[in-house]
């Protein structure tokens, strides 16, 4: 009972810091009130307090997330940028679980070197979603944005693989280069492997099961829930590594759902589900971080006091050096980088592009840390294999907990003000093929209800031809002024964005009149519930189409 009412209580709290942050005067993450709220709640007035397996806490917590992520990264930007991506997702992750490893060894004496390296490793991945948080969605360049999205992807399964294999040094004290690189190809290849595996394995079982009992939504999203637990459990029972076979089976996720398309019903129900998932465990991830807090600074400060007597101000000052060498190795790594990109385009006979620098600091102050830093800090196991409590393991979640703070903090007092001085794309290539696409869509519909017509007027009545002609009159109408809307032309422009604003107004009223009156039918009892339920995911589902139409209506409009 006790676990049911502490998990009802985090529910409680992460949907309490999503309105704190909403209703709040000042602009931070929502990453900062959760952490608040759970150190709040860790309180002697609240006393709520968590423990739990590292094991599991890494089983529910990384492969949903990974596997969200690898899912909606936009996969061709991902092939295109592959190079600066991967220069930043591997090679600054080894460049810094070298850097910052010894630098914290150096620091804090107490931290033995393969813990050191350890917490470097965990420090390794990035939360894009954090920084979108922080600077809005789409206002970073797109391919920055692009960048450090499949940086965070990258590096989350590079950096918690590094920091396994850290762990497992300090665990047994025993370490071999040779043997931990042929390991990690071994673990990593066959992990992508058995994560592409299980995506179309369960792919396949999805699609008969489609074909056994027709279009149930709710089973085939069951199904999709399994598959990232489904993935991580199979590679780590193999001995390989189940963080990149989720990440694996979030990317093949896109090509497994767009080999049957699937229902539409689906795809909402599946987006809806994965929407308020990732929520939750972003946010369950750092109430649980808040709790540790009161509890974690006094335990660091026994294991500081331990090793030699370290006073309480000391421990905030490594978190701030720590945080301050992350930032200086990742600015050396993407300045250099981006000059022997220069260097490159040179000796390829091309033109060698200017090295922005507020570019380069923005990109080094986006490298905030999050939930994926703190499920693997999380994860450090509590004894060594002969008994013994690991040694400095609170120690190590008070800095990675401090980093996080540090980074969040930070990036929210300079990120608003560098955003200004980046260089701005008059015409994004992602508006461009927007554009493109809408047009092409709209001819094709034309073409489409052409062939329609044909198709249907043949053997019909002169009465139902006159109305068939009337409706696909009427519904061309519709589309021809979809691609007018897309014109060059700024005069027939206008007014189709006219005409379309027209429309969406009317009938976003039309569907509100609609929605009153539902509710009306279902109060004076001329209707059931099942039909109620059943119009009103009607009416719901028209508004949420046309709300998005009404917004980018209204929007061009009024320029």
């Amino acid at each position: 009972m006790q676990i049911v009412f502490t998990v009802l209580i985090m529910l409680l709290a992460v949907a309490l810091s999503g309105v704190v942050s909403r209703l709040s005067p000042f602009k931070l993450p929502l990453p900062l009130f959760q952490i608040a709220l759970g150190a709040v709640l860790a309180l002697p007035l609240f006393d709520l307090r968590v423990r739990f397996d590292p094991e599991v806490f890494l089983l529910l917590f990384v492969p949903p997330l990974l596997f969200a992520d690898g899912w909606r990264i936009p996969k061709r930007e991902l092939i295109r940028l592959a190079r600066p991506i991967l220069a930043l997702a591997l090679g600054l992750v080894l460049f810094t679980v070298a850097g910052v490893g010894y630098f914290i060894h150096w620091l804090v004496p107490a931290v033995s070197l393969p813990a050191a390296f350890a917490l470097a490793a965990v420090l390794s991945p990035t939360d894009a979603v954090a920084v979108s948080a922080i600077v809005g969605r789409n206002t970073l360049p797109s391919s920055l944005q692009h960048v450090l999205e499949g940086e965070a992807l990258m590096n989350d399964a590079s950096g918690l693989v590094t920091f396994r294999f850290a762990i497992a040094a300090a665990l047994t004290g025993a370490f071999s280069l040779w043997d931990a690189t042929l390991s990690f190809l071994v673990i990593a290849i066959g992990g992508l492997a058995v994560g592409a595996a299980t995506t179309w394995l369960i792919g396949q079982a999805r699609r008969q099961v489609a074909r056994w009992i027709g279009d149930e939504p709710a089973i085939q999203v069951v199904l999709l829930l399994l598959t990232p637990f489904a993935a991580y459990l199979f590679a780590e029972h193999f001995g390989l590594s189940g963080i990149l076979s989720a990440v694996a089976a979030g990317i093949g996720m896109t090509y497994v759902d767009g080999a049957d398309r699937g229902s539409s019903a689906m795809r909402l129900q599946a987006s809806s589900v994965w929407s308020m998932l990732e929520f939750i465990f972003n946010g369950m991830t750092f109430i649980l971080l808040g709790l540790q807090l009161p509890s974690v600074v006094g335990l660091a400060h026994e294991d500081a006091q331990a090793a030699g007597g370290v006073p309480v101000w000391h421990l905030f000052a490594y978190v701030a050096a720590i945080s301050l060498a992350l930032i200086a190795l990742r600015f050396t790594w993407v300045w250099v980088t981006q000059h022997l990109q220069g260097f490159r385009r040179l000796l390829q006979g091309g033109e060698r592009r200017r090295v922005n620098g507020w570019v380069v600091l923005v990109a080094s102050l986006a490298g905030v840390r999050g939930a994926v830093t703190m499920a693997g800090v999380m994860s450090v196991p509590l004894v060594l294999e002969d008994g013994s409590p690991f040694p400095g393991r609170d120690l190590l979640i008070f800095l990675a907990t401090g980093v996080i703070l540090f980074s969040l903090i930070g990036a929210s007092l300079s990120l608003p003000w560098l955003m200004p001085r980046l260089p701005r794309q008059a015409h994004s290539r992602q508006q461009a093929e927007e554009k493109f696409a809408r047009v092409r869509l709209g001819r094709a519909a034309l073409a489409g209800i052409e062939q329609a017509q044909l198709r249907l007027q043949r053997g019909m009545s002169e009465e139902d031809l006159a109305m068939l002609t009337e409706v696909s009159a009427e519904v061309q109408a519709v589309y021809r002024r979809r691609v007018e809307a897309e014109s060059d032309a700024i005069d027939a422009q206008r007014r189709a964005e006219r005409y379309r604003l027209l429309e969406c107004e009317l009938r976003m009223a039309a569907i509100q009149a609609e929605r009153q009156e539902i509710y009306r039918l279902r109060d004076t009892r001329q209707i059931d519930e099942e039909v109620f339920d059943s119009l009103l995911r009607n009416i719901d589902l028209a508004e949420n189409w046309l709300s998005g139409r009404l917004v980018a209506a209204r929007r061009n409009a009024a320029q």
